[in-house]
């Protein structure tokens, strides 16, 4: 069975309770449960995260390939357009990724229109709310499967 490391980053703990025009009504922990349910027919285990701290973040992906996992699935959220360190600690560990953003990041300020992220990932799915969560998950088990 294959593992796949989800990391949420900064504020999406907030979430449910934070701009639901924007990010919707959806808690967390619901985006967790719909995510861990998609995987109990997929023959993947999920390990979920969240931290508004990007070292945290930086030591999670750096540990993921020693920890046996075979993907990684991750909205950095706001360190998206600002973290260089999690950019590389992507590229450093080598295993698939795909960044996922509730929002779409595109439609909103400029700022967040520059992914530090995209270049050292296999793809970006945003503006689809939870269902950007499922489609990166689809899309990371169908590379690691194949």
């Amino acid at each position: 069975m294959k593992k796949i490391l989800v990391i949420h980053g900064p504020n999406l703990n907030l979430l449910g309770q934070r701009e639901k025009d924007v990010y919707g009504q959806t808690t967390l922990e619901e985006i967790n449960q719909q995510l861990q349910d998609f995987a109990k027919g997929q023959d993947v285990v999920l390990n979920i995260v969240q931290s508004n701290h990007e070292g945290d973040l930086v030591d999670r992906i750096g540990d993921a390939k020693n920890d046996g996992f075979a993907a990684i699935l991750i909205n950095p959220a706001a360190y998206t357009h600002t973290s260089v360190a999690i950019r590389d600690a992507l590229l450093a560990v080598g295993l698939p990724a795909v960044e996922v953003h509730l929002s779409n990041i595109y439609a909103r300020e400029d700022f967040r229109h520059k992914s530090l992220v995209a270049p050292v990932v296999c793809g970006q799915i945003s503006g689809f709310g939870i269902k950007s969560y499922l489609l990166g998950l689809q899309a990371l088990i169908g590379i690691i499967k194949v």
